[in-house]
């Protein structure tokens, strides 16, 4: 299963690497990363295959959106076939 990982914020030093170690402590592979700053503002869209991860997709949700919270970060976690089939035309 895939996971699309976005993060919008104040740019800080060390937001790819924090969420990138989230996901490497839960055997979260990212496949494709793409980040910009606009401005002041940090932008990053992350695809990672979370089908050898031991956790469930809740709760990496919930690891995500809290580290977010605490460092003023909004972090989405959505499943691939949700984020297409809202994106589908």
């Amino acid at each position: 299963m895939k996971a699309v990982i976005t993060v919008v914020g104040k740019d800080m030093v060390g937001i790819l690497a924090k969420v990138s170690g989230i996901c490497a402590d839960n055997n979260i592979n990212i496949i494709d990363v793409t980040q910009t700053i606009l401005q002041d503002m940090f932008c990053m869209i992350m695809m990672a295959d979370t089908s050898s991860s031991s956790i469930e997709f809740g709760e990496l949700s919930d690891i995500l959106e809290n580290f977010g919270k605490e460092n003023g970060l909004v972090i989405h976690v959505m499943h691939e076939d949700l984020f297409n089939s809202m994106h589908r035309i």
